[in-house]
């Protein structure tokens, strides 16, 4: 059984090899991870938004929901996700 280093995550030494689905959604929303993605997504979905839709909004014209929402969602999901996997990989000394 490994040890975990300070300020790690609970739960984090306890994925071994393969992360279970139940373990990295526990690493993922641990407030520490998520809070930093949440700031990561803001800063990136604005972004993707002013990108992919600027046009539009300047015109006054509309917008999809879903795409605005999924320019928020995907970059919270890589953040929260790269970081769980750095937890795991910390973890195990590597």
């Amino acid at each position: 059984m490994s040890t975990i280093p300070p300020n790690s995550t609970p739960g984090a030494a306890e994925c071994g090899d393969r992360l279970s689905p139940s373990s990295v959604i526990a690493l993922m929303t641990s407030r520490r991870i998520a809070w930093s993605a949440l700031k990561v997504s803001l800063v990136v979905g604005t972004v993707l938004n002013v990108v992919n839709n600027g046009e539009r909004l300047m015109a006054h014209g509309s917008v999809s929901l879903w795409q605005v929402v999924m320019n928020f969602v995907v970059p919270f999901c890589v953040s929260s996700y790269s970081a769980a996997r750095n937890e795991v990989q910390r973890a195990k000394g590597g």
